[in-house]
Order: C-alpha cells, then sequence, then structure tokens
C-alpha cells in the first residue's frame, strides 16, 4: 500500500447530512415524503443522477429544463448549509487517523464526486492532510464507475493495485475494486459487506488493521 484515498461526505466529515436536508426541502416543496433510508440511494450518485431517484420516488415527471432549475436549487441550499461549517464537523478519529497515514509516509487524496469539495475542505481545516483532490470537478463519470478513484491515484502517481479507498457508499466500494484497488467501508456491513474491511467509524483506527 502507497496511498490511501478517501471519499468525503459521510467518510471525513459529517456533510452527508446537509445533502440529506437539502433533498428532504426540494422533496417538500414538490409535495412528497422524502426519508432518510431514501437518501442512502443517493450515496455516492452524481447530483443529476440523485435528482433522478428523488423524482421517481415521489412520482414527479420534470423536463430537462426543469430538472437543472431543480438540481440547481438543490445544490444552493446544499452549500448554504456547507458553507457554516468548521472544523468540528470533522468525523470522530478521522483526524488521529489522517495524522498517522502521513507520519507512515503514504500518499493521500479525495476521491469524491462532490463539485462542492474545495468549500468543504477549507471550512473544515482539512486540506493539510491531502497530496492530491479529484472531485466532480474534474471527472464525468458516477460512482461506480472507477473514473474519481483512478484519477485520485494518477494525481498521486501511485499504481491503483496500490491505493486502498475508504467509503462509506456501496457505489463508491464497487468503484473501488472496479479501479483494481482495496476498499475500507466505513458504515454498516450490511451495506458494504463487498469491502476487504468494514468499520463502524475511524475512531482508534489504526494503518496495522490493513492487513489484506
Amino acid at each position: 500500500m502507497k496511498a490511501c484515498i478517501f471519499d468525503l461526505d459521510g467518510v471525513l466529515v459529517d456533510s452527508a447530512k446537509y445533502h440529506y436536508l437539502a433533498w428532504k426541502a426540494l422533496a417538500d416543496k414538490l409535495g412528497f415524503e422524502f426519508t432518510e433510508k431514501d437518501n442512502e440511494r443517493l450515496k455516492g450518485v452524481s447530483r443529476m443522477k440523485s435528482l433522478e431517484i428523488l423524482l421517481e420516488i415521489g412520482g414527479v415527471l420534470m423536463s430537462d429544463e426543469e430538472k437543472e432549475k431543480a438540481a440547481t436549487e438543490k445544490n444552493g441550499l446544499y452549500r448554504s448549509f456547507i458553507s457554516k461549517m468548521t472544523p468540528d464537523e470533522i468525523l470522530p478519529g478521522v483526524e488521529d487517523f489522517l495524522k498517522e497515514v502521513k507520519a507512515a509516509g503514504l500518499k493521500t487524496s479525495i476521491g469524491s464526486a462532490s463539485k462542492n469539495t474545495p468549500l468543504i475542505m477549507e471550512r473544515a481545516g482539512l486540506s493539510k492532510y491531502f497530496d492530491a483532490v479529484a472531485d466532480g470537478t474534474m471527472v464525468s463519470k458516477a460512482k461506480p464507475d472507477p473514473e474519481v478513484f483512478l484519477k485520485g491515484a494518477e494525481l498521486l502517481g501511485v499504481d491503483p493495485k496500490d491505493c486502498v479507498v475508504f467509503e462509506d457508499a456501496e457505489a463508491g466500494v464497487e468503484a473501488a475494486h472496479n479501479a483494481g484497488m482495496k476498499a475500507v467501508g466505513i458504515g454498516s456491513p450490511t451495506t458494504l459487506g463487498k469491502a476487504e474491511l468494514v468499520i463502524p467509524n475511524f475512531v482508534g483506527f489504526k494503518l496495522s488493521y490493513l492487513t489484506f
């Protein structure tokens, strides 16, 4: 292992909740219920694909122009939430693990579909821990396509097979495998069982636990 690639939302920072709140606000406006269980289907998925899933749940039809407007509205709501983020929203154990990774001389990259990655990293104070950032401004294909993780490996100058991905979404674990990388799932073994290792969070997690 020469590099660690991290998804952002729900892995390093507690920003996933803001996606849910923004999508829920849009659903409320459109007149249907959108639950946290429904939101699980949107994890690791692009904004437009997420909107299509949301509209499917609500049984709402929109023209392409209306979809663009709705997606822009959702993103505006989301950005208003994350612009108020602080380093307190870095998830438990994350900074300790990132410090250990850096001390061990491993390279690090973000691998996130979010186009808001720079704003989140700035607000959370995470930039100092990363050698590269691959995000939604650089790729066109959503997970489970491996494009964003392959981009991260390319930016680091590391062979994909020497990278480990940290993900909280089933589509992200699949994307890691499609890239030829190992995956650590952050969350439930029920959802992330295809990962080589699944942990509930980074609290007490050490590099030495990566035995694959």
